[in-house]
């Protein structure tokens, strides 16, 4: 059966965007908590011009709320502290049209005497960023994208319908250009809203599983705009899909059967001259390219948890398919963690293939930024690279599940070294606060298989 049949964007009378309809009366003054969630207050647009000078209070607690947004205990922010404010001041990006009605403007958390608030993301890839601009390095950063596009009206994950005489929505159908035409007009709409907000969008594709999509960012030499960019465009993706009858979902993985969802990051560095340092001319790539290699897998382990920060991500993270299990790098070769793609070398890059598309941006280009800086700071050398199928191969792992990730987080040196003591001590504390509600919860399962066999 067939759902509502689509209406094209220039026929759907939600699909304008805010800039082209009249003032909204409100906006939405919003700082992003450390699961890369939207938190803030709407307030009367008449008071934009205010905010952005001025800022505006808001609890240091509420930008370390767990998933479900309750405040995390392990923080002791609310009742030990008093649950004391922080001030959120604009970003600089200024007023943002992201599909949800009202204009939103981006913010960031400080402490009220004036240092930066680690749990904010964007104050830990700053942080990063500070260094590199100390060793004369820049930073050259693209995100890939999965999601997939859903029935809105089914409990469970199921793939989006389509109009009649659309491709089956229960097979793989992997680059297909109908599935791309038939979701048309939704990308359309994608397309005009990121590029009025600034975000520049190369190619779309019809991934390896039902109703799954890709869209590749541009690359930039401004990795703190490609973090901010990322995150904005998963929020327009969704708000988009909905005006066109669809549900966006970014889990990493939905689905038992199919392919998950990844936030593949492709990187490069500049020089002060412009130059690309990962080129030395060869299919090698410089001993820049290596040293950086070599501290991405350093640390890549004990930096599960950035990548993979929720129970459902290490479903994505399991062999059999094209999301890493190892810790291992290779030219060409996607099962490995990291890829080093072919191409002209003028255009070297690394590909950091384990964070999923649940994970919060600011903290994933943190955690790939500062651990490739780290391996060319202390001058370290990679391992061979791999030229077969990675699972098979007796290397390092990444952390096996959830709870796993969050005992190496806490306990690396090399976490606290690469981001920041703060950022560690809060992320964790939320982390293990999600922990502890899934497995007190008795599952449908659970009983099923326990309540009359034991």
């Amino acid at each position: 059966m067939n759902g509502p049949s689509r209406l094209s964007s220039h026929e759907n009378p939600a699909s304008s965007s805010v800039s082209e309809q009249s003032p909204a009366a409100y906006a939405y003054a919003a700082i992003t908590d450390m699961n890369g969630i939207f938190r803030g207050k709407r307030v009367a647009a008449s008071k934009l011009d205010k905010l952005q000078k001025d800022g505006i209070r808001m609890p240091l607690s509420s930008i370390g709320v767990d998933i479900w947004g309750t405040d995390v205990a392990g923080t002791k922010l609310t009742l030990e502290r008093g649950d004391l404010d922080g001030i959120c001041e604009a970003t600089g990006r200024g007023v943002l049209d992201l599909g949800l009605g009202g204009p939103v403007l981006p913010m960031w958390m400080r402490k009220e005497g004036g240092a930066p608030y680690f749990a904010d993301g964007r104050h830990l890839l700053v942080d990063v960023l500070e260094r590199y601009r100390k060793v004369g390095l820049t930073p050259v950063v693209a995100a890939e994208v999965e999601f997939f596009l859903l029935d809105p009206n089914e409990d469970q994950p199921s793939p989006a319908h389509g109009s009649p005489g659309s491709p089956p929505r229960h097979i793989d159908n992997i680059y297909s250009l109908e599935e791309l035409a038939e979701v048309g007009p939704f990308l359309d709409e994608v397309y005009v809203m990121a590029a009025a907000c600034g975000i520049t969008v190369d190619a779309a594709i019809a991934e390896g599983a039902p109703r799954q999509f890709e869209f590749n960012l541009m690359h930039q030499p401004d990795a703190l705009k490609a973090a901010e960019d990322t995150l904005y465009f998963k929020h327009i993706i969704r708000n988009v899909a909905r005006r066109h009858g669809y549900l966006a979902c970014f889990m990493a993985k939905p689905y038992p059967s199919y392919a998950g969802n990844g936030l593949h990051v492709h990187f490069s560095m500049l020089d002060s001259e412009g130059r690309n340092v990962f080129d030395d001319g060869t299919e090698k790539g410089s001993d820049i390219m290596l040293a950086a290699v070599a501290g991405l897998l350093d640390s890549m382990a004990d930096m599960t948890l950035v990548f993979a920060p929720h129970l459902n991500s290490y479903r994505r993270l399991c062999p059999g398919g094209l999301a890493p299990t190892t810790v291992g790098w290779g030219y060409e070769n996607r099962t490995a963690a990291l890829r080093i793609p072919a191409g002209p070398h003028a255009a070297r890059r690394i590909e950091h293939r384990v964070a999923s598309a649940d994970a919060n941006p600011f903290l994933v280009f943190s955690a790939i930024l500062g651990g490739a800086l780290d391996g060319i700071v202390r001058k370290l050398t990679p391992p061979a690279p791999v030229g077969t199928n990675s699972h098979e191969l007796a290397l390092p792992t990444l952390a096996k599940d959830w709870r796993q990730a969050l005992e190496r987080f806490e306990a690396a040196e090399s976490t606290a070294r690469i981001l920041h003591p703060e950022f560690v001590s809060c992320f964790a504390a939320c982390k293990q606060q999600e922990q502890d509600v899934f497995a007190a919860r008795v599952t449908d399962f659970e009983i099923s298989t326990y309540r009359v066999s034991v």
